[in-house]
């Protein structure tokens, strides 16, 4: 099972920063990803605190008008996937 969320955590950091990466996004919507990924591998927090402080950031960033409509997608997948992982952590 730890296993399991080491993988879908890691998967997480890396459509995150795939998502930082891409110039089709607005610069501020990829700051606000850029904000989340920290939040979420922050040292020191619980992960399950990080998780639903990352889901938040993440909720906001869903909802800017200037977000393309791929990057909303993925943002809502990536969401999905925190959501995912929060079920895991507390399980």
């Amino acid at each position: 099972m730890a296993d399991e969320k080491e993988k879908l955590y890691n998967e997480i950091v890396a459509i995150m920063e795939d998502m930082i990466e891409d110039t089709s996004i607005p610069r501020n919507i990829r700051r606000g990803i850029t904000h989340a990924k920290e939040t979420l591998i922050e040292e020191g927090k619980a992960l399950d605190v990080r998780v639903a402080s990352a889901i938040f950031e993440l909720d906001e960033i869903a909802n800017d008008p200037n977000i393309p409509v791929h990057g909303r997608t993925v943002v809502y997948m990536v969401m999905s996937k925190l959501e995912t992982l929060s079920k895991m952590i507390s399980s």
